[in-house]
Formats: C-alpha cells, structure tokens, sequence
C-alpha cells in the first residue's frame, strides 16, 4: 500500500510540473495578445472620460486619494489608508445598509488581513458566527474538512456574517477618522488629462453635478462598475446563478461549519450568517432561473433540490421556500487585466471576479488593500505624478500570487463539484471528494488554499493534479483494462481542460 501511495505521489509531482509548465506557456501567449489588442482600446476608453474642465492645483490640495464605493473594499480602503494619514475623499451611491445574499463569508486568511488592517473588530457586535471548516455531502456520505488553523491564535478562524451589517461597521470606523470624508453620490465618469486621471464627476443626492480631484483615483464601486471600461478591459462571465433562502431556527450538521452538498445539477450551500439563521444558495447553472412570480422556483426548489438537502435542514428548506423571501443574484466572473493608467487603480469587484462558491473574494480584496498599502507608505509626495505611476504598476504585480490562486480555485472547483452526464468529468467529481476525505496533507494541502491560509500556485497545482492522478489510480486498480485505460486517459484530459 505504501508504494502505491508513493507512485501517487511521484506521479503527481512529475504532473503537477508538466502542468504548472503548460499553465506558464497559455499564460504568457495570452499576456502577450492583450498587450497587442491593449493598444486598440485604449483610444475607444478616452470616450469614457471627461476631458473638460481642468483639476486645478487648488482644487486638489484638500484630497489625496478619491475613493470610489465604499462596499467591503472602499471602506476598508478609506480606514486604511485615512490611518497613514492620507486625506481621503469616498463618493458612494447608496450609504445605507446594503442587503446582499453573498460577501457574508469570510475567510480565515481574509479575517488574517483584517488584524493586519486593524479592521477586526468590525466583526463584532454584528451576531458574526466563527467558522472552522467545510462539510462536503455527496451520495449519502459526508467528510468534515478543517482549516490549518494550528499555527495561529486562537481568535483566528472564518467569521460570517450578514454583509450589510460587516459593511456598515467598516464605513462607521473609516468615517471616524478626522481625514477621511464620506459623501453620498454617484460618480458619472472620470476626469481625465493629459492622459492622466484626475479626479471624477459625480451627482450628489440632491442631483447637483460637481467635480472631485486628487492625485490618485481608485474605483471599487463592484461588479456592476459603469467606470471599469475606461480602466481595464472586461471580460464578465456569467456562469451559474444563486438562489438565497434564510433557514431560521435550525441546527447545522457540522457547527460552525461551511456545508457544501455535492447536488446535481451543481453544489448547495448553508453556512451560518447569525446565531438564529443559516443562508442557503442554491446554484442554478447558466444565466436564466425558474420565475419565481409564477411559482416555478418554488416547485424547482421543492422538488429537485429538497431532496438532495441533508435530512437535517430538510424541513427548515421547506418552511423557508413556503415563507416566500427568495432572491436570485448573477455569479460574475472577469479576469484582471488593467490598463495601467496614470493616476487611477481599480480594486474589490469592480477589477476582478471569481465564482463565489469558495468565498475567497473579500480575502483577495483585503489582501490588495494590504499591497497597495506597503506601496505608498514610502511614497512622500502624492502629487509626484511619476513616483505614484511607478508604484501603481508594481501594484498588479505584487498582487498577482494570491489573487490568481485563489481565482483559479475557485472556477476549478466550480467545474469539479458540478454534476456531468460526461463519465470522465464524474469519476473526477468523485475522485476529487474521496481525496479529500483521506485527511492528512490530502485535505489541510487544498483546505489551507481555500481558506487564503497557504495560497500559493505551486501547492494548487501540485493537489488538483494529485487528485487527478489519484483517480487514475483507482481506475487501473487492480487490474487494468482498456475502457478503464482510455477512461483514465480522458480524466487527465478532463483535468487539464479544468
């Protein structure tokens, strides 16, 4: 047994190089074809900025930094960087309490960059719930999967919580601060001149049409930005939708524990969001979803999902869906690929999306705020435009490491977890879920990527190939045979394309 684990393991070290090798060649074709088309764009962006009417020297000495939005990201921004002792200027649409069904699970890596912040105890008094791990289900099984969480404090762990109440405690501090100013508006376009952003035009509540200028503009007004066109070139992707129920009064399998059941079509979700309630989502591949005006979703919920919910939680499904408050969001996701633009940065959703099932976005938000943080510190002038375009470049590079692993995860577990009539895409499902359920390195390896904790490239892709060469190897084992060959064959395929 020990060497056939062994061959496992060599095996798929040797793949994981071969593919880490493969992933450097697409990723370095495709930066070299944006670079060429970045050109072409570039001149249709300037339609988007307004040119007229110049920042004057005068107008921008009260401001250092505007921030656009002040969701998760814009207002951790503003504290962080109001601390440093930056003036900072925040322009957001609506200062009331948001009310979203996703944002409401943060990672442990993600709550590790809020102590970094200073930003902790924005978690409580909201009723935040902590959370040590995952439970997946599959098939009648199910495997408890804890965070790596022996090295830290004990304070450290996942949180959630209601999203609106997360943001509104992080826009309440941030506007504590003497030098930052917080203002209701909704910014139209940027200022730009010279080929360097200047500033924004924005509508206050009132409707009056007014300009803001500083040396340096970010944009975090979320996934439904109208400025990211100028900044960078989206490419938004809709791969499945969410189904939000609030199941109250019930009691979870695993306590304080995240809960993803292996269902078909795709996976289904319940975590706590407070001591008396646990959010449900329920994915619904594609971009169109059963009316709920006329009682379809009701009927889908009841009679294809319910039945896949763990027994537990089944009768409290029911009430909810009976209950009527049902909410349906779009599951965007855009690779980052700015224009590095003098004087402007874009951050939180507004720059880069991945799937929400992993619940990794606010971690990779956090954690460019952390980046971008380090960069300007040593910087002495905010007006030295040369410095501050230096430092912003670096700024999509330092971030990259992170980002991209948590990015990647998230839509290759996406396509995993999801259910396929293709047998190889399901002898990997299922080979993906009993990897897991051996422990050891073959859970806290893929756990501590998930959680933010250890994300690295190299580890990522080190385990996703392991689990496929794993489920190769229960394929040949223990005697071979041609279609189970040719369907080995096809699951390495599968893998790659993933």
């Amino acid at each position: 047994m020990k060497m056939v684990i062994d061959q496992f393991l060599l095996a798929a070290f040797l793949a994981s190089l071969v593919g880490y090798a493969l992933l450097y060649i697409l990723r370095f074709k495709n930066e070299n074809d944006r670079k060429t088309s970045a050109s072409k764009v570039r001149n249709e962006r300037v339609k988007n900025l307004i040119n007229n009417g110049e920042c004057r020297p005068e107008n921008r000495s009260g401001t250092d930094v505007i921030i656009v939005g002040a969701g998760v990201a814009g207002a951790a921004l503003a504290y962080t960087l109001g601390k440093d002792a930056l003036r900072v200027r925040v322009i957001e649409r609506d200062l009331t309490e948001p009310d979203r069904i996703v944002g409401e699970l943060l990672q442990p890596g993600g709550y590790l960059k809020l102590l970094e912040l200073g930003l902790e105890d924005c978690v409580e008094e909201i009723d935040a719930q902590r959370v040590f791990g995952y439970a997946l289900f599959k098939d009648g099984r199910n495997t408890r999967l804890s965070y790596p969480l022996e090295k830290f404090n004990s304070d450290v762990s996942g949180r959630s919580f209601h999203n609106g109440r997360f943001i509104q405690r992080m826009r309440k501090k941030a506007a504590s601060l003497s030098n930052v100013q917080m203002e209701q508006g909704t910014v139209t376009s940027l200022i730009e001149e010279n080929g360097t952003i200047k500033g924004v035009q924005y509508k206050t509540k009132s409707g009056e049409e007014l300009k803001a200028c500083a040396p340096l503009t970010i944009v975090c007004d979320g996934c439904f930005s109208n400025l990211r066109r100028s900044l960078c070139n989206p490419k938004v992707e809709v791969q499945s939708c969410f189904v939000g129920l609030v199941l109250e009064n019930c009691q979870l399998p695993f306590p304080n524990h995240g809960h993803v059941v292996l269902a078909n079509p795709s996976p289904i979700l319940f975590y706590p969001i407070s001591s008396t309630e646990v959010r449900c989502l329920v994915d619904v591949p594609g971009q169109k979803v059963p009316s709920i005006a006329n009682g379809e979703m009701a009927k889908y919920l009841k009679t294809v999902v319910a039945p896949q919910v763990p027994p537990e939680l089944h009768d409290a499904f029911i009430s909810a869906i009976d209950q009527g408050s049902i909410r349906t969001m779009l599951n965007r996701s855009m690779p980052a690929d700015p224009y590095p633009t003098p004087g402007a940065l874009l951050m939180g959703d507004a720059f880069n999306m991945r799937h929400p099932l992993t619940g990794g976005g606010m971690t990779v938000a956090l954690s460019d705020i952390v980046v971008l943080r380090d960069l300007l510190r040593p910087l002495q002038d905010m007006n030295d435009a040369s410095a501050l375009c230096k430092y912003l470049e670096s700024f999509y590079t330092l971030r990259k490491p992170v980002a991209s692993t948590i990015n990647t995860l998230a839509g290759a577990l996406y396509k995993v977890f999801c259910a396929s009539p293709d047998q190889a895409r399901k002898e990997m499902r299922d080979a993906c879920f009993d990897y897991l359920a051996l422990g050891g390195v073959c859970s806290t390896g893929p756990v501590g990527l998930l959680s933010g904790l250890n994300p690295r490239p190299l580890s990522f892709v080190l385990h996703f190939f392991a689990v496929a060469i794993y489920g190769v190897g229960r394929l040949l084992l223990p005697l071979p045979s041609p279609n189970r060959l040719w369907l080995g064959a096809r699951l390495i395929s599968v893998c790659s394309l993933v």
